[in-house]
């Protein structure tokens, strides 16, 4: 009987750490909130959106307005990680919450504004904005 269990190996299963920058995380942080929005999740859409989540290695730091946001947040949490952490290709992602009494909601109303916004996503944006010569 031992002989027989000991030809069982667990085969070792090394996961994707593939290297990300904060610019294609933010792209993925808000095409998760889109995806959320357009299936009517739309409390949890405005809670990725409240702010820019910020990157420290392979840490996500998303600030909160008050704690009733943060328990929201995290019974969500999981499902995002799994996004990430598959869209990113890195399953070291970890993502941390602080509950910022101070927060405001920070909203794009003008073209222009929704323009610089897309631009601190994407600065390449401002490229193609110049070879084709278009306006705002």
């Amino acid at each position: 009987m031992q002989e027989s269990n000991k030809s069982f190996v667990k085969e070792v299963v090394q996961l994707p750490t593939v290297a990300f920058n904060e610019t294609d995380m933010l792209l993925q942080w808000n095409k998760y909130a889109q995806r959320l929005g357009d299936k009517g999740h739309k409390i949890m859409e405005s809670l990725l959106l409240i702010s820019d989540p910020k990157l420290e290695d392979t840490i996500i730091t998303h600030e909160l307005p008050n704690e009733g946001s943060k328990i929201e947040f995290e019974t969500e949490k999981m499902e995002l990680l799994g996004y990430l952490r598959g869209h990113l290709h890195n399953h070291d992602i970890e993502i941390e919450v602080i509950v910022n009494e101070k927060v405001e909601n920070k909203f794009a109303f003008t073209p222009l504004d929704k323009y610089n916004r897309l631009n601190e996503i994407n600065p390449n944006l401002e490229l193609l904005k110049k070879t084709f010569d278009l306006d705002i």
